[in-house]
């Protein structure tokens, strides 16, 4: 075959990249037809400080219900991504009832530390997929202003006789301490990356680019009927500020609380079935989900989970982080995390984070999960990009990463 015929045969045949393919539409796609979130509120002192998870979990479904111009008798699952709390399955089914979901809408939950908005996310596209369901809700949510507990009591002596075992009890201040000594990222990187989360989430808000993510709830606070519209984000953070913090866990160390997530309260939704049956009823496609990867590491560097599920998760599809993927939401547990991460994969910054992270937003674990991808969905509708990856550290050393894919 002559050069020339190949090259015809090429362009009447053309092979799909991996990229494209994923652009591709299908039948059998499982589809995200609605994406919501509540406003992000401090800890002990914002307008949610007073708010239980049931409560939360309450409100988001009632917005979700409202919002997703559905019978709700048509959802068959709805699941609750929740760290802190035991009883988040028993708040979710109830919550569900009470929210006007019928009896026929069964409901759990999932916890996987700070994956579990987006593990309770794969678990009900894993459910659509398999035909086990055909329409569910993923929430995340997290009350961190109820202050649960992280670890009631120490792990058993045969446990803590084992040292990664026994590593799996390090806070999460530690270990972010952890990854800046044994990688040398200092105080300064740390610091400069803050502010400039800070510096993007003020320039999202103030523009606007927020307002279709967020659905008002109203709430008691101190007695009084509340309502929230918008995130609790600092202003005009600076660098000299944010430099003259002191450490917040080791005498000597580089992560403080103005390069760290800040404690909120809030929580996120996602509905999701397969695009045959959203066109069926007539529903918006918004994105669709494609799929996810989990990846382990050890305890005590937990921050670099998105390092190795990213792009164990893109070798999957075949996709190259550079040239394939335009946004990419990478939480910011600590900066010392996500500096690592960022120039680890070598990530272009402008990708990441664009409208900032969880150090200015903040980090509700539970919720994270859902938020990142009610929050990538929009900055790619409002750029018009197409490829959405979103991932996260563990605690006890793991990471997440998820694919969507924007159709708006």
């Amino acid at each position: 075959m002559t050069d020339r015929l190949k090259s015809v045969l090429t362009h009447l045949n053309p092979i799909a990249s991996p990229r494209d393919k994923l652009l591709q539409k299908n039948p059998d796609d499982v589809v995200i037809t609605l994406a919501i979130r509540t406003p992000l509120c401090k800890y002990k002192t914002g307008a949610l400080k007073d708010t239980t998870l049931d409560g939360i979990t309450l409100r988001i479904l009632q917005a979700v219900r409202a919002k997703m111009n559905l019978d709700p008798a048509l959802v068959d699952d709805i699941c609750l991504g929740n760290v802190r709390d035991g009883q988040a399955a028993y708040y979710c089914r109830a919550a569900a009832l009470a929210a006007g979901f019928p009896n026929t809408t069964a409901a759990h939950s999932s916890s996987r530390f700070c994956s579990s908005g987006l593990t309770a996310t794969a678990h009900i596209a894993n459910e659509v997929s398999s035909g086990l369901i055909d329409i569910g809700v993923a929430i995340g949510a997290e009350m961190l202003s109820e202050g649960n507990d992280r670890l009631a009591r120490p792990f058993v002596e045969e446990i803590l006789a084992n040292q990664e075992a026994a590593d799996c009890m390090l806070t999460m201040g530690q270990t972010s301490e952890n990854v800046a000594k044994q990688f040398n990222v200092s105080r300064e990187e740390q610091d400069r990356y803050a502010v400039e989360s800070y510096r993007r989430a003020e320039t999202a808000k103030k523009a606007g680019w927020f307002n279709d993510e967020l659905v008002p709830i109203t709430v008691k606070k101190d007695g009084q009927d509340v309502t929230i519209t918008e995130d609790e984000v600092r202003y005009g953070t600076t660098y000299e500020k944010v430099a003259k913090l002191k450490p917040a866990f080791a005498e000597d160390g580089r992560s403080t609380a103005g390069n760290s997530s800040q404690i909120t309260d809030g929580a996120a939704a996602v509905v999701l079935m397969k695009r045959s049956k959203a066109l069926e009823l007539g529903q918006p496609i918004l994105g669709k989900y494609v799929g996810a990867a989990i990846a382990g590491l050890p305890p005590r560097i937990m921050g670099i989970g998105p390092t190795l599920a990213i792009p164990k998760l893109l070798s999957r599809y075949g996709l190259d982080l550079h040239k394939d993927v335009d946004i990419v939401e990478i939480n910011e547990a600590f900066a010392s995390m996500a500096v690592y991460c960022r120039d680890t994969l070598q990530l272009d910054w402008n990708k990441m984070n664009p409208r900032g992270g969880a150090i200015a937003l903040g980090h509700p674990f539970g919720m994270t999960g859902v938020r990142q991808i009610v929050t990538g969905l929009s900055e790619a509708k409002r750029t018009q990009k197409k490829v959405l990856v979103t991932s996260m550290c563990l605690g006890t050393g793991m990471g997440m990463a998820a694919i969507f894919i924007n159709e708006q």
